[in-house]
């Protein structure tokens, strides 16, 4: 059977109507949703009802909702053994679906959740299994690994989620999603999302999904044209660099940097003060009056980076903001939409420059798709670049300076008198004073010792097979 729910379905019902109940339905409102988008409200009621489902949905489409809080309504805490099981491609889609699932479930008793993917800590995931575990979100090769070593027990399974399905199989994923359905419960539900329909995806949907209900939804298109996207092919490790280097040649006014969790906002924000940005974190943790205060104090000229999540930043109107970065980039083009919206107002221009880790190339074209627009790639700025800015900073500083008359006389017979003491040039005297205002921070980068660009041109290589392990 096939529902076909256009983006603009009208009288959509609310998520109690939906089935969504008691603690759940406390923490979606609490987050602000109020009207299902509709994969939720075409997908929500069948996977309540038990059937197995085949969606056809764009990135963006608010599916990570749609499969998540069918799950969390049927949960039985009491059982520790992971009952719900979701694949993703890559190792920030995990993440980011496995943080919905924990904020979806923030009003529920001892629900535990666990983001299994390589490049972490197998001790870290082996002793929160001992612990127990409700739900697991996790990229095939490290479920395939857990499964081998015998340290992930999927006996009493309930649920499981192909998620970005399509993107699996293309990263050759596919012989792990098909060992790991092999060694799950006859008896369970499954749930496929899929942005394109191949063949391949409709064999592995006959093969192991049973009587499903078929889910397709249109996406949503809008963003302003007077917004420039761009993007960096950059890897987590190379990020706060690279970013502190747009800081220095990027000639902006306002700033938010998105970023994924609430931790990470202000990590980042030190950071960034700690390289001399004036910069403030906030997070749906942070108090009101001190989310507005820090608003404030951007739009009045104060603070020039807010380094903010999805939640806080709803709503944001400030005219001052000229640039939005994803530092981390989402997975739902609804959310990228809405984030780089924050620019470009009031008919000004704006731009947006997304942060994007090799393995999420792909979801470029879900960017393109949702915006009508290219984003362009762009290059890391250069040592040259840095160097040549700061040298022109250097100069905006002397020629200040110079201005300031009074002040140039008296310091002008102390160097006067320094010069006659020490018989020493007055150029001199002028590189040394120099020295003591710079400290120990040199003023120029090194081109010879360029290690950042050398690892962004790394990750710009052409993308091979990747094992996501």
């Amino acid at each position: 059977m096939l529902t076909d729910a256009p983006e603009d379905t009208p009288a959509t019902p609310g998520f109690e109507e939906l089935g969504i109940t008691g603690p759940v339905l406390k923490a979606i409102k609490d987050l602000g949703y109020e009207t299902p988008s509709p994969i939720q409200a075409a997908t929500i009621p069948t996977l309540l009802a038990g059937r197995d489902v085949v969606g056809m949905a764009q990135t963006g489409t608010g599916k990570t909702a749609a499969f998540a809080l069918p799950v969390l309504e049927r949960l039985e805490v009491s059982q520790k053994t992971p009952q719900a099981l979701v694949l993703a491609p890559t190792r920030e889609l995990a993440l980011q679906v496995c943080e919905a699932f924990e904020s979806y479930a923030s009003k529920m008793k001892g629900v535990h959740m666990l983001p299994v993917y390589g490049g972490q800590a197998y001790g870290v995931q082996l002793s929160a299994l001992r612990r127990g575990v409700h739900v697991i979100v996790g990229t095939p090769g490290r479920i395939m690994d857990h499964l081998a070593k015998g340290t992930l027990d999927l006996s009493q399974l309930q649920y499981l989620v192909l998620d970005e399905a399509d993107e699996m199989l293309k990263m050759g994923f596919a012989e792990d999603v098909e060992q790991i359905l092999a060694q799950t419960p006859v008896e369970k539900q499954v749930a496929l999302f899929s942005a394109t329909m191949p063949p391949q995806i409709r064999r592995l949907a006959q093969k192991y999904l049973r009587d499903p209900e078929e889910i397709s939804i249109k996406s949503k298109t809008a963003t302003g044209t007077n917004i420039t996207q761009r993007y960096l092919v950059v890897s987590y490790a190379q990020k706060v660099d690279a970013l502190t280097r747009i800081l220095e040649v990027e000639n902006f006014d306002g700033m938010i940097v998105f970023v994924r969790t609430k931790n990470e906002t202000e990590t980042l924000a030190e950071k960034l003060r700690a390289r001399g940005y004036s910069a403030a974190a906030i997070n749906g943790d942070v108090p009101q009056v001190q989310r507005e205060r820090s608003v404030n104090q951007l739009k009045d000229g104060k603070l020039d980076i807010l380094v903010a999540t999805d939640v806080a930043a709803r709503g944001l109107d400030v005219e001052r903001i000229s640039h939005v970065i994803n530092f981390d980039i989402p997975t739902d083009t609804e959310s990228y939409v809405h984030r780089i919206g924050r620019t470009g107002r009031a008919g000004r221009s704006g731009d947006a420059i997304s942060f994007i880790t090799p393995r999420e190339r792909y979801l470029l074209k879900h960017i393109e798709k949702a915006t009508r627009q290219v984003p362009t790639q762009m290059q890391l700025p250069s040592t040259e670049d840095v160097n040549t800015t700061r040298l022109n900073r250097f100069d905006d500083a002397i020629t200040t300076a110079l201005s300031e008359t009074a002040r140039i006389e008296a310091f002008r017979d102390i160097v006067a008198h320094y010069v006659r003491h020490h018989d020493v040039p007055e150029g001199d005297v002028a590189a040394a004073l120099a020295v003591v205002a710079q400290g120990d921070k040199p003023l120029l980068l090194d081109p010879a010792n360029d290690a950042l660009t050398r690892a962004v041109e790394a990750d710009n290589r052409p993308p091979r097979e990747r094992a996501g392990r």
